[in-house]
Parts: C-alpha cells; structure tokens; sequence
C-alpha cells in the first residue's frame, strides 16, 4: 500500500469526522450515522484491491 493511498484515507477520515460532528451538534444523528458509514464504505471499496492481493500471497505462500 503506498502512503498515497494512507495519506487519502486520513484525509477522508478527518472530513468524515468533521461532518459528523456539525450534524451531530444540528440534532442531524441519523444524517451523521449514514455520512460514517458511507466513508466506511468508499474506504472498503479502496483497499479492496490490497485485501485480495493480500490474500492471494497468503494462498501462494502457503500452498492453499
């Protein structure tokens, strides 16, 4: 993983972290609850690529 890729991922934790606190503070919970998730989300969907490698190694390396 390239530190490009952290370095994406830490920016869009602090905007996700920074919007969910404006719209817990306007009485917007359930707003704030699917901003998380959908940062969770778009995170999933790009270390997605790195997780399959990853496991590929795994089954090389150990004859599965």
């Amino acid at each position: 993983m390239s530190v490009e890729m952290i370095i994406k991922i830490a920016a869009l934790g602090v905007v996700i972290a920074l919007l969910n606190q404006i719209l817990k503070h306007a009485g917007r919970d359930d707003q704030a609850f699917f901003v998380t998730m959908a940062g969770i989300i778009v995170v999933l969907t790009w270390i997605l690529p790195y997780m399959v490698d990853l496991f590929a190694t795994m089954q090389e390396l150990f004859g599965l």
